[in-house]
């Protein structure tokens, strides 16, 4: 192997075009999707877009936040409905207003913060919080 060619013999990153992605959107999986759903829409604030079923069941629900996308799916068991969820990483969602306002309406509508709304040193006011299956969410300005 000499040092401009890769293991496998692929081709070398700088002579591809970079990854140009122009959105994300989350899936997750979680124990209940009702409660879910109630959460995502009544503490968070997000919007249903869609319900999706499938033999009379609620499966998944496809929400919106402004540009943001979101879906949760109902979790079918077959690797333990009691398994952590959301280790290891975060969303992080930054909104075009208060980040005050945004803590106080999901405190007002009986979500509980993990950390209150703090200036960081880069310039920007977040504050976190987990969702009813433990995946954390960071929102900030």
């Amino acid at each position: 192997m000499t040092a401009d060619s890769k293991p496998g013999g692929g081709a070398l990153a700088a002579d591809l075009p970079p990854f140009n992605a122009t959105a994300v959107a989350a899936s997750l999986t979680v124990k209940d999707i009702r409660k879910s759903l109630a959460w995502y829409r009544d503490v968070l604030g997000f919007t249903v877009d869609r319900e999706h079923e499938r033999d009379g069941q609620l499966r998944a629900v496809s929400f919106r936040a402004g540009a943001v996308n979101l879906l949760i799916t109902q979790d079918d068991g077959a690797k333990g409905l009691d398994r952590v969820k959301g280790e290891g990483f975060s969303l992080q969602y930054t909104v075009a207003g208060s980040v005050d306002d945004v803590a106080n309406r999901i405190k007002q509508c009986g979500g509980t913060l993990d950390s209150e709304p703090t200036d960081m040193p880069w310039g920007v006011r977040v504050f976190r919080l987990r969702d009813p299956d433990g995946f954390k969410l960071v929102i900030s300005s």
